[in-house]
């Protein structure tokens, strides 16, 4: 799944949780602002959960020094 998201969908991996003891969340997005969330098992089977569009990274503000 991985080789497909990054090669057929030009996405990136930016982002990765675990859920429970046996599932690990990542999210993959693409230039193009395409999210797809990704769950893998600890039997090694992945699946696609969710996708969208518009997919946004909001930089954390520093505040101002005076």
């Amino acid at each position: 799944m991985h080789q497909k998201l990054e090669l057929q969908f030009g996405s990136e991996r930016v982002a990765t949780g675990i859920r429970g003891p046996e599932q690990v969340m990542e999210v993959w997005t693409s230039k193009s602002g395409d999210w797809t969330m990704v769950v893998t098992y600890a039997t090694g089977t992945s699946c696609i959960v969710a996708m969208g569009q518009d997919w946004f990274t909001h930089a954390k503000d520093d505040p101002a020094r005076g």
